[in-house]
C-alpha cells in the first residue's frame, strides 16, 4: 500500500508503479467511488465482463444453497 499526500487543489499523485500496472496515462479517466467511508479509484477497463470473470470464489456454491433454501420453503 502506498501513502500519498493531497495537493492544494485536492489532487493526488498516483505512484508510477501503479500507473504503469494499470496503464494510466495523462488524460486517463478514472472512476472515483465512495462506499462506507472508503474511497476507491477504479482504473478504466476495456472489457468489464472479462475482467469480472473469476472474481467470485467458486466455493461455496451460492446457487446450491439458494436451491436448497427454496426447496425447504415448499416442504
Amino acid at each position: 500500500m502506498a501513502n500519498v499526500k493531497t495537493l492544494s487543489k485536492g489532487q493526488i499523485v498516483i505512484p508510477s508503479v501503479i500507473r504503469k500496472k494499470y496503464h494510466i496515462e495523462p488524460g486517463t479517466t478514472i472512476q472515483i467511488l465512495e462506499y462506507n467511508g472508503i474511497i476507491y479509484l477504479v482504473p478504466p477497463v476495456q472489457d468489464a465482463i472479462k475482467v469480472a470473470c473469476g472474481a467470485l470464489p467458486s466455493k461455496p456454491s451460492l446457487a446450491k444453497k439458494l436451491i436448497q433454501e427454496r426447496n425447504n420453503e415448499f416442504m
